[in-house]
């Protein structure tokens, strides 16, 4: 009796051209098409997805260039969108065919660890996900420059140098290793907070302050169940009941209150108010699950004895209550 071999997965990322933050219904309209083809979406707003197509194979009897091939058609056909799209074994190597790939063209890394390693090897290591500026560096103060380079380090030798959870990591991914599923989801819901001025505000200062209370907030609801930010959007309110607002995406999705902090004042910055009398800000976070996100690996200790912090911070207002600890910047003097 002849053991039966599974189907190595087929994964597509598909990068949607000319999307914005205020092309959500033609995104919806997308993300439908694309489940035509499968059921497995997973929505990575606001201008991409991945598929897993393993099983679209025998029903349309067709390969993966051509299944990515149909998808295109579909967008171009139905929603006038042109895409790029990377196809491999897994998402990452998906996503990094796709980031590999000129506009309106289709990458397929077939599955076979052949094609795998000549496709990874040669890349600098920036191209590998986790790989961020400070641990470059390092790495390349090694004479480590190139995600070939990496692997033909002794592993206990690059555990000394990064560290053995970020090295054991980019190792694996170094190999092309990436388990992750596709998660049919719709897209990402979001949450808010707003604060409410007791007078038309004037000063900046106060501005800002308010927005730091708002990421603190924002941040801890992130944390606490379970999601992380794919977008942050201000919303100020004036005195004279007009409106406006500015949305950013981020590289990469988080619910770290210093990262939502940054992205707000930069926001804020963007407005150029001056002498604006502002009488409410809001500040949105369209979601994901975090745990379908990938963090960026450092080699900064400040930042990790920061995210340590947070988390110790965390554990204090769980149980005493969300002004157990707040920055100092927050605190107002009591009054006798």
């Amino acid at each position: 009796m002849s053991a039966v071999t599974a189907r190595p997965r087929s994964i597509l990322r598909i990068n949607l051209h000319g999307l914005g933050p205020a092309d959500q219904d033609l995104y919806e309209q997308a993300l439908t098409r694309l489940r035509d083809l499968t059921p497995l979406v997973q929505a990575l707003p606001p201008e991409a997805a991945d598929l897993d197509v393993t099983g679209a194979h025998r029903f349309f009897d067709r390969d993966t260039e051509a299944l990515a091939a149909m998808a295109a058609l579909r967008l171009a056909a139905h929603c006038a969108l042109h895409v790029t799209i990377g196809a491999g074994p897994n998402r990452m190597l998906a996503a990094m065919a796709a980031d590999a790939t000129a506009p309106g063209r289709i990458t397929v890394i077939p599955p076979d660890p052949g094609a795998i390693a000549a496709f990874l090897h040669p890349k600098p290591l920036a191209a590998l996900p986790g790989v961020g500026p400070a641990t470059a560096r390092t790495l390349k103060e090694y004479g480590i420059h190139r995600i070939g380079t990496l692997l033909q380090v002794p592993l206990p030798t690059l555990q000394r140098i990064l560290g053995t959870t970020t090295a054991s990591t980019l190792t694996d991914r170094a190999r092309g290793h990436d388990n992750r599923p596709v998660h049919p989801e719709t897209t990402p819901q979001s949450t808010s907070c707003s604060h409410t001025f007791a007078h038309d505000e004037l000063d900046p200062r106060e501005h800002r302050r308010a927005l730091l209370g708002l990421c603190e907030r924002l941040g801890l609801r992130l944390r606490t169940t379970g999601h992380a930010a794919v977008r942050l959007t201000l919303h100020i309110s004036y005195a004279d009941g007009s409106t406006t607002q500015r949305s950013h995406t981020p590289q990469e999705y988080t619910a770290h209150t210093p990262a939502l902090r940054t992205t707000a004042y930069g926001l804020y910055t963007r407005l150029g108010l001056q002498r604006a009398r502002v009488r409410t800000i809001t500040l949105r976070a369209d979601l994901t699950d975090a745990q379908h996100t990938a963090q960026q690996l450092l080699l900064d200790p400040a930042d990790s004895k920061r995210r340590r912090i947070e988390q110790a911070c965390d554990q204090a207002r769980a149980r005493f209550g969300e002004q157990a600890v707040q920055p100092g910047t927050l605190a107002r003097p009591r009054r006798p």
